[in-house]
């Protein structure tokens, strides 16, 4: 089994990370390297999940803010125009009733 560092389609680069070039539609020299390259997507994937998880981690606390601030809004606008429905009520209540 050839070794991904010996392979012409692996590039290091001056931090010692790995970057495989093959694509496993083209030009996969052994069957091993189709699981290695599965190997290597499956833990991209990993990463990008738990640099979201950490993401959600840091925003969930201001989308608490938010949703509050906003809440207080839509109080405060509902308290605002109370006294339109406040009228109405008064208008029919100086209205003769059969």
């Amino acid at each position: 089994m050839i070794q991904c560092k010996d392979c012409e389609f692996c590039e290091n680069d001056a931090f010692g990370n790995v970057r495989l070039r093959c694509n496993p539609f083209t030009n996969i020299k052994e069957p091993e390297c189709l699981t290695k390259w599965q190997l290597v997507k499956i833990d991209t994937m990993v990463q990008a999940y738990q640099r979201t998880i950490e993401m959600y981690q840091r925003i969930a606390p201001i989308q608490e803010k938010m949703l509050r601030h906003m809440e207080k809004e839509i109080d405060d606008a509902e308290d605002a125009d109370s006294w339109k429905k406040g009228c109405d009520d008064e208008e029919d209540d100086d209205e003769p009733r059969y």
